[in-house]
């Protein structure tokens, strides 16, 4: 199962995007039924639209937040959503006690894409690489 990362998962929801139309085309040779994203992606994703919604005043300044708000939540409708469940919990946990420092967040996208034994897909090899046995790709970086 191929998993996306917040950086991948991002640049396909921006069409004119040259990263994101050459993530596409590769993702295209993948059966769609092993591509996802994780639980954690959408909550990163939805605490940046909602810190974005919450700095303006309500009312007409809060739309444009809104309305993109609404297109990503209308994307997430056509993926596969891993989730943080009790068997990646106690990966985490396994992880922690390994004492792998990376982000809280990173670690729990991590133990999600263990637990499915996927290969994650990230840009951000340098803290993913940390991690014991996850495989982990860069899809953005130019061939």
């Amino acid at each position: 199962m191929i998993v996306l990362d917040t950086d991948h998962f991002s640049e396909l929801q921006y069409p004119n995007s040259v990263r994101g139309a050459r993530l596409s085309a590769r993702l295209g040779a993948v059966p769609p039924d092993q591509i996802a994203t994780t639980i954690v992606t959408f909550e990163e994703q939805m605490r940046g639209w909602l810190a974005a919604i919450n700095k303006q005043p309500a009312g007409i300044s809060q739309v444009e937040a809104y309305t993109s708000l609404t297109e990503i939540v209308r994307f997430y409708l056509g993926w596969i959503i891993l989730p943080f469940d009790q068997l990646a919990a106690k990966q985490f946990h396994r992880l922690k006690s390994q004492k792998v420092r990376i982000s809280t967040m990173d670690l729990k996208i991590a133990a999600i894409v263990l637990t499915h034994q996927g290969t994650l897909l990230s840009a951000n090899l340098r803290d993913f690489r940390q991690v014991p046995n996850l495989s982990v790709e860069d899809w953005l970086a130019a061939e």
